[in-house]
């Protein structure tokens, strides 16, 4: 897997239009290494899960993710922090990719996270949360490094770029060890 291209689904766990952790998906896409690609899923119509939807069978945007996840060597999750916790879409599409027994997409998939927010804290309990979260659906989430990026609002321009350099080389870093885990993990 050295010499391959890692294949890396991301997402982000909000459904604004304008999201800073959007924005911070789509520059980490542009700060990637060159041996990691990273395609965006956007979580927008993933509906509510409900079991007895499910039993109808999964309805086609939520067999889209699964299969998205299945065909990713790994994932990259960048989580806002809403009242202290991961925001309800994001623990919602991981419900639904949770399920499927030993066919469960999650199941031992290897994963990055990271989060911005405008407050001090940084995304730390909401990331603490996802680990827990993905620990229960046996995923092989990374431990660090972690990148709590906080007072997000002031560090991209009015186009939307990124303009701080010391966020960058912590995404660069964030991705260069989910590259090396990803390997390590697929051997």
């Amino acid at each position: 897997m050295d010499t391959q291209k890692i294949n890396v689904l991301g997402f982000a766990g909000s459904l604004r239009k304008d999201s800073y952790n959007h924005a911070l998906l789509r520059e980490a896409a542009k700060l990637a290494p060159d041996n990691l690609d990273i395609i965006d899923f956007d979580l927008s119509d993933i509906p509510m899960f409900n079991e007895d939807l499910e039993k109808q069978g999964d309805p086609s945007i939520v067999t889209e993710f699964k299969e998205a996840i299945r065909q990713s060597d790994a994932l990259f999750i960048v989580t806002p922090e809403y009242n202290g916790s991961i925001p309800g879409v994001l623990k919602n599409a991981i419900d639904w990719a949770s399920r499927g027994g030993k066919e469960a997409p999650l199941l031992k998939k290897p994963i990055a996270i990271m989060g911005g927010t405008p407050g001090r804290a940084g995304t730390a309990q909401a990331q603490a949360q996802l680990r827990q979260v993905l620990t229960s659906t046996r995923s092989l989430v990374m431990i660090e490094p972690q990148v709590l990026i906080s007072g997000v609002h002031g560090l991209f321009d009015e186009q939307g770029q990124l303009t701080d350099e010391r966020t960058s080389q912590y995404i660069r870093r964030l991705l260069d060890s989910l590259a090396d885990w990803t390997s390590i993990l697929n051997k």
